[in-house]
């Protein structure tokens, strides 16, 4: 193994995609962001659907860049792809597509969930047997929907891929289901790292189109298609863009800390060597994702700054780079908290707040219209400025942050001493603040490229520049910046 190892993340979002090339060298990490581009659904005939040739071709642009940004005779040595969850690739043989690919967003769900929540047997045999919550968009729902409504597409595909084995089978021609991102399916065997045939059958979903999934750090072969990338390996990465995040925070290694992946979801939770899973769990609708090795990362979702993004869209004068970002926030925070107690009363604290739990936000035409009616079917005014709004939504998420930090120790029997925020929220202090305030633990906010980092943490792994992930994290830990945010109530 050389001295100095190069790498390259693709890491997908629903906003974005970026390429990242990585260069470990001295036991320490350094970033680059070759390319970054835009991403999103597109609704077509009242239905959403991805634009994957141009997520390819982006794709494509960035490792050819990343190639050329080495340094003069140094080879990229490995590849690896992340994404957000649950969305997935139906295809044939030749892995050619066979159904034009949905957004996780689309409604066509929707009957499908509303019939499995109101069936209370069904919906505890499904959690009992997946640990996956009923969800809008889990890819049980998803796969149910087509095959009922597209009887043929039975005969039509013959492999499901989620979309970061898909770009995988792009880059290196192997088809491969990788666990983490399979486990956001509600379809894989909770106590197994294979798939769940009776929810299979639920479902109607066609065992045939899975493989039993590799566990992140799989070879899946070398580059093709890219004279650029001769001999470089792809990697079979946590798909799952969270499970990267999770992977790069520098944890104690006691289990103590509560962890959340902050962007456009808030998704919050903690790693264990055992699922979590009951009546009280269903209720509360813990998901029990898997780590790259096999264990597990139960979280749950809060809505996130998904809030905000829909909001920044109703107003005209908007934020559009750093400096006006940072203006915007600490516009907020001279505003009072909405958190802040009425009166002393805890019960009137709380309802100045968003209920970010509120399923009217997850797709509204007007994030702001859809703020303003709740606040007015609670009887309390609206902001009058974005950073109004701004305020509220922080403070909120806040909240919502610390119910699930409390709702996690009651069901999980343990407590937690410190909260771990990466991801593009760890950048607002706004909202970290309001976190430990509402939590009374300490926030540590951490300058990292959380998704990328733990995208390349697993190739380097695999790669056997890194013993382990433990190790990874200690040495990560030693050259990170860190803000700490102490709880002021």
């Amino acid at each position: 193994m050389p001295s100095t190892v190069y790498t390259a993340a693709i890491d997908l979002g629903a906003t974005s995609g970026r390429v990242i090339l990585g260069q470990w060298s001295g036991n320490r990490l350094a970033l680059r962001e070759v390319h970054r581009f835009p991403n999103s659904f597109r609704t077509l005939g009242g239905h959403d659907y991805w634009d994957l040739g141009t997520l390819w071709q982006e794709t494509q642009t960035g490792l050819r860049q990343a190639a050329a940004a080495l340094p003069r005779g140094a080879k990229l040595a490995s590849v690896g792809v992340d994404t957000w969850g649950v969305d997935y690739v139906l295809v044939n043989d030749a892995g050619r597509l066979v159904f034009p690919v949905h957004a996780y967003r689309d409604a066509r769900t929707q009957p499908g969930l509303k019939r499995l929540g109101n069936t209370r047997a069904a919906l505890a045999r499904i959690y009992a047997a997946t640990g996956i919550p009923n969800v809008f968009y889990n890819t049980s729902l998803q796969l149910e929907e087509v095959v009922a409504a597209c009887p043929a597409i039975a005969d039509l595909a013959t492999r499901c891929l989620f979309l970061p084995d898909y770009f995988n089978f792009l880059l290196s021609g192997r088809m491969a289901n990788e666990l983490t991102i399979a486990s956001t399916s509600q379809l894989l065997d909770v106590h197994s790292t294979d798939w769940s045939r009776g929810v299979f059958d639920h479902f109607r979903i066609p065992p045939q189109w899975f493989s039993k999934p590799v566990l992140a750090g799989t070879r899946l072969g070398r580059v093709r298609g890219l004279p650029e990338l001769a001999g470089t390996q792809v990697i079979a990465v946590p798909g799952h863009d969270t499970a990267c995040a999770y992977d790069a925070m520098p944890a104690s290694p006691d289990g103590t800390d509560l962890y959340i992946s902050s962007g456009t979801w808030s998704l919050v939770g903690f790693e264990s060597d055992t699922p979590v899973l009951g009546d009280e769990p269903l209720a509360a609708r813990v998901a029990n994702e898997r780590i790259g090795d096999g264990r597990y990362r139960p979280l749950t979702n809060v809505i996130g700054l998904w809030l905000l993004e829909g909001t920044l869209k109703d107003f005209a004068s908007r934020p559009t780079g750093d400096k006006e970002w940072a203006a915007l926030i600490a516009a907020a925070g001279k505003l009072p908290s909405f958190a802040a107690p009425a009166r002393g009363l805890a019960r009137e604290r709380r309802d100045n707040l968003l209920d970010v739990t509120d399923p009217t936000f997850t797709k509204p035409a007007s994030m702001r219209a859809a703020i303003d009616a709740q606040l007015k079917r609670r009887k309390l005014p609206a902001p009058k400025s974005l950073a109004g709004y701004t305020r509220l939504i922080c403070d909120s998420l806040g909240r919502g942050h610390a119910d699930a930090m409390r709702a996690f120790e009651k069901m999980a029997g343990k407590k937690f001493r410190r909260i771990l925020i990466v991801g593009g929220g760890s950048k607002n202090r706004l909202l970290s603040q309001a976190t430990a305030d509402a939590s009374g633990l300490p926030v540590v906010s951490f300058a990292l490229e959380g998704t990328a980092v733990g995208n390349i943490a697993s190739q380097l792994i695999a790669l056997r520049a890194i013993e382990d992930l433990a190790t990874f994290r200690r040495l990560l830990a030693t050259d990170l910046k860190k803000t700490v945010y102490q709880p002021r109530t």
